[in-house]
């Protein structure tokens, strides 16, 4: 497990940045942390880094519950937290087909932990301080 930390949020969309070079087509990554926590700034730097032109276009999808953004690799940035029955509304949403296509970030993921493919990501960010953050990454086998 990798461990990084950030002190404003301009360093957390550069971790971002720097975290989308592992990323192909197919990957999936689960991000968790509470609310505030930094998931959008780290998907907005993801996003950055896979070849998103503006930064800006990157808000959170919690009422939408999908936002696509076109960069080089197809960005798909999914909030679970209202979903209640995560196995066919992921279904429904089209999951499988985003996975095939592009890059799958989903926020509140430890909600669906069991639906998540095996070797996704794993984000954790843990608030240390006003802007301060602690991002724990790993892999799942």
């Amino acid at each position: 497990m990798e461990r990084h930390e950030t002190h404003n949020p301009d360093q957390t969309v550069a971790l971002g940045r720097q975290f989308a070079q592992r990323l192909s087509v197919g990957d999936c990554v689960a991000l968790e942390g509470q609310l505030g926590a930094g998931k959008t700034q780290f998907v907005r730097g993801v996003a950055l880094g896979l070849g998103l032109d503006d930064g800006r276009m990157v808000c959170s999808p919690t009422f939408v519950l999908v936002r696509e953004y076109a960069a080089r690799v197809p960005v798909y940035h999914l909030d679970v937290y209202r979903l209640s029955d995560a196995e066919t509304e992921l279904a429904d949403l089209g999951f499988d087909e985003m996975l095939a296509d592009g890059v799958v970030l989903l926020e509140w993921a430890e909600r669906v932990r069991p639906l998540l493919p095996k070797g996704a990501w794993r984000v954790n960010i843990e608030i240390t301080g006003q802007i301060d953050r602690v991002f724990s990454i790993s892999r799942s086998q």
